[in-house]
């Protein structure tokens, strides 16, 4: 089954994309690229794209694996090449939670099992990029 977006063109270099959800986002270019930063940039949009694929599935197994997490953070930071077509060659991938009572071990494993088996967008990522993953535990009962 195929996904559809439609993507409308608003002028100057501003776009308006729709998504199956029935959501609508703005995409444009910063104003060093002739656009007014109203919207996204497409390739940060990506990185969010691989943020949100694998937090799903962390948030879902935090659910199922019945586990007490106050808050939880992804932090991606990526490599841009230099020449055109400009592209992410390293993608460094930080998983943060925070809690009083952190069971690191299934943590770890919901994070695992995301990165490795569940997360279509980070075995897209792996394709043009090296990512690297680490998870990261703020006990907060100290």
């Amino acid at each position: 089954m195929g996904v559809k977006i439609s993507t409308k063109w608003l002028g100057e270099m501003r776009f308006e994309s729709t998504n199956p959800s029935g959501h609508s986002l703005f995409i444009d270019a910063g104003e060093d690229n002739g656009g007014k930063s109203e919207g996204y940039r497409p390739k940060a949009l990506m990185l969010s794209g691989l943020a949100g694929c694998s937090g799903l599935d962390v948030a879902a197994l935090i659910k199922k694996m019945k586990l007490d997490v106050d808050d939880f953070t992804i932090e991606i930071d990526a490599n841009l090449t230099e020449e055109h077509p400009k592209y992410y060659d390293k993608v460094a991938m930080h998983f943060h939670f925070y809690g009083n009572n952190l069971h690191e071990k299934k943590l770890q494993r919901a994070v695992d099992l995301s990165v490795e088996k569940y997360c279509g967008v980070m075995e897209m990522f792996r394709q043009f990029a090296e990512v690297d993953v680490k998870t990261f535990f703020h006990d907060q009962s100290a």
